[in-house]
């Protein structure tokens, strides 16, 4: 029996049961025409400062759809349809728009008209669009109109050191799932307009691509920047990885103090002029995380009470899955980041950390080129190889979670996984390009259109009952009552609201968190 066997084994099935995740799914409101709708959040929609459910991310046109926290895949999809069932049918008596079905945008207008989020008059909603507008700052805001799905999981009596040594070899085998579940290998011209870039063209459609590409969200032209860049920060331990980040909250970085916090005419630039204005600025594939409590900081969170959970954030949105993923592919993330956990899992180095960024991007570019290799600790190995010698090393956990659970849905997701990184026509990002180039005319745009469009009308078609639209009505309203509860509670100008969160004291222990609202 191997080391990772007989740690499965140890576990026993009511921890394995004790298992929990959740879903948040970002998505661009776009026209019919295929452009990005440009009105302000939707009122039946709620206040996007308080829904449970419902908010909206970098854009006031992107939307971000939040479950709860599930003891099974199929309910945590099921919160998620209706939540999207609600949406679609508000945005449809509101006019025609639909939900965006890919990670990259639609056609995109001038970077300084993409509408920034909107969340109130209160300090805490000036404090996340003055957030957005230094993110627009520092990266343009069409970097900040790609959508992705972030999962969130966690096991019963994993302890710091757990979930780090998970997440080192979450990003060692990241590479597999930007192979297996990238699905943005092309994109609308409109997002690089005025940026070098290597893509191709395909036809003359104005739509772009890499041949082999799969995730190109999560390569050079997605969330990355010169600053971040950087930061080599180490998944070592809790310590370590909260010294990197205190770093990065605190240290002046030239080019955005030139930026300034305001402009001359007053108004609002950015949060700090540090490396990063917040935790949340900080990229990554993978991040420890904590509930926090109102007005907390995440990193002063982190270091008090430890990493309650893993938040993985590399996934595209499949645009040929009604809510951007299924049920397989939740089932093979339970599986793999079991894999992830149990697996030894030696300390990073400056040199393997660098090793995972170039297999990263190489992967998000080329991952289904023919005899592509990787590096593994210095050493060439082909990707594909490397690939199915994980999927093969999955089938005990797979076995044991459907031991536990019944069925063979665990082993079938891994069988799957298995055969289609050993077609690559069958993958995803291939999938998509075959649809642009046979039945679009080389369009990006009119692909996830249609494809968008199809969506919007099964996610109509779908079972709905007065009482379900009534609970989605009165959690709108009642977010609306938080907000204004939030917006009249205010006593503090806001100046010294943003000196006060943005503060170093803060990042350790602070008297009085519930003076300041978390960004």
């Amino acid at each position: 029996m191997t080391s990772l066997e007989q740690r499965l084994q140890a576990l026993g099935a009511e921890r394995l049961r004790g298992m929990r995740r959740g879903l948040e799914k970002e998505s661009l409101r776009a026209q019919a025409d295929g452009k990005l709708a440009l009105t302000p959040h939707p009122v039946a929609l709620g206040s996007a400062l308080t829904h449970p459910h419902i908010t909206t991310d970098y854009s006031e046109s992107q939307l971000e759809l939040i479950t709860g926290v599930h003891d099974s895949v199929e309910t945590c999809l099921q919160q998620l349809t209706e939540i999207h069932q609600y949406t679609v049918r508000s945005l449809k008596a509101a006019g025609d728009e639909m939900l965006w079905a890919s990670s990259m945008p639609c056609g995109l207008p001038t970077d300084e008209t993409i509408p920034l989020g909107r969340y109130g008059s209160s300090n805490v909603g000036r404090a996340k669009s003055v957030y957005r507008m230094g993110l627009g700052h520092r990266y343009g805001r069409r970097m900040q109109t790609i959508s992705g799905i972030h999962y969130n999981w966690s096991l019963p009596g994993v302890d710091n050191d757990g979930y780090f040594a998970l997440i080192r070899n979450f990003r060692r085998h990241a590479f597999l799932l930007l192979a297996l579940f990238g699905a943005s290998p092309a994109l609308c011209s409109s997002f690089v307009e005025g940026r070098q870039h290597e893509l191709l063209p395909l036809g003359s459609s104005g739509s772009l691509h890499m041949p082999y590409g799969t995730s190109l969200r999560m390569g050079r032209l997605g969330y990355q920047s010169e600053a971040q860049a950087t930061l080599d920060v180490s998944y070592n331990g809790l310590e370590g990885y909260a010294a990197s980040l205190h770093d990065a909250l605190t240290r002046p970085w030239p080019a955005y103090e030139a930026v300034g916090i305001r402009n001359p005419g007053g108004d609002y630039n950015q949060l700090a002029t540090t490396l990063l204005q917040i935790e949340n600025e900080f990229y990554g594939t993978i991040r420890p995380k904590r509930v926090i409590y109102p007005g907390e900081r995440p990193l002063h969170a982190l270091r008090e009470r430890g990493v309650e959970y893993v938040e993985v954030r590399l996934m595209d949105l499949d645009p040929f899955e009604p809510i951007g993923i299924g049920a397989p592919t939740l089932r093979f993330l339970d599986v793999f980041l079991m894999h992830c956990l149990l697996s030894d899992s030696p300390p990073d180095t400056p040199d393997e950390i660098h090793e995972l960024k170039y297999n990263q991007h190489l992967t998000a570019a080329r991952g289904r080129e023919p005899g592509l290799c990787l590096w593994r600790k210095g050493e060439s190995v082909g990707l594909q190889q490397w690939g199915i010698e994980l999927i093969d090393q999955l089938a005990p956990i797979a076995a044991t979670l459907d031991a536990t659970h019944g069925g063979s849905d665990h082993r079938d997701a891994v069988a799957q996984a298995r055969a289609s990184l050993l077609a690559p026509e069958t993958l995803p990002s291939a999938r998509v390009l075959a649809a642009i180039r046979q039945e679009h005319g080389d369009s990006f745009v009119g692909f996830v259109r249609e494809q968008s469009q199809q969506i919007h009308a099964h996610l109509l078609g779908l079972p709905w009952s007065a009482k379900q639209q009534a609970r989605f009505e009165a959690m709108a309203a009642q977010s609306f009552e938080a907000q204004r509860a939030i917006e009249a509670a205010d006593t503090m100008p806001f100046e010294v609201y943003r000196q006060e969160y943005t503060s170093p004291a803060r990042l350790g222990r602070h008297p009085d968190w519930s003076a300041i609202a978390p960004v």
